[in-house]
């Protein structure tokens, strides 16, 4: 279980492919404060470390997570998003974030707004996700709040601090982003699947 509140970035240091999984290896500063076994989100994609070297440490994506999310894209030096499972206790200082990527968006358009920036996502929604005005979203693993609502889109306002602090500073007209939608809206939009 995450917040969608970002800790660190992290970069990919190598990416080795073994029969359908890929292993990655990545650099970052909280490595010597991991154990073996624990939950980190990575982009929002929930991976279990697997092996620590110093400053190192790696983790294996399957298939399935392969095919669902943007971690096949990544190549080496990419910046990740990082954030290791909330402590029972602690402020949800974000939203329920599960670590389990719904599907990728395109980011379609980018808007300054004075003092903030208004980034426009693009996805498919034949496949049953929906936003709703004000709702949450995870958007490459960051706790964002909804707005412009459509059936196949939606934007979201950044503020300086976490262009800054997140791999938001990467993003580009046409870039590929993983999202996580709302847990609680999931449920419901399945419910009335159910009622039909």
């Amino acid at each position: 279980m995450f917040t969608g509140i970002i800790e660190t970035l992290g970069s990919v240091a190598s990416i080795e492919k073994e029969s359908n999984n890929l292993n990655i290896t990545i650099e970052s500063t909280f490595t010597n404060e991991l154990k073996i076994d624990q939950s980190v989100a990575h982009n929002g994609i929930c991976l279990t470390v697997v092996g620590i070297f110093d400053s190192q440490y790696l983790v294996t994506a399957v298939q399935e997570t392969a095919d669902k999310t943007t971690i096949s894209d990544w190549k080496v030096g990419d910046i990740v998003n990082l954030e290791r499972g909330m402590k029972l206790g602690d402020r949800l200082d974000g939203h329920i974030v599960q670590g389990h990527v719904d599907q990728t968006a395109i980011c379609s358009k980018i808007e300054d707004a004075g003092g903030s920036t208004y980034f426009t996502f693009s996805y498919d929604s034949s496949i049953g996700n929906l936003t709703i005005e004000k709702g949450s979203i995870t958007v490459n693993g960051v706790s964002l709040t909804v707005v412009n609502s459509k059936k196949d889109e939606f934007s979201v306002a950044i503020i300086p601090y976490t262009i800054e602090h997140t791999n938001f500073k990467k993003i580009e007209i046409g870039t590929k982003v993983n999202l996580e939608f709302d847990v609680i809206g999931k449920y419901v939009s399945r419910l009335q699947e159910y009622r039909k």
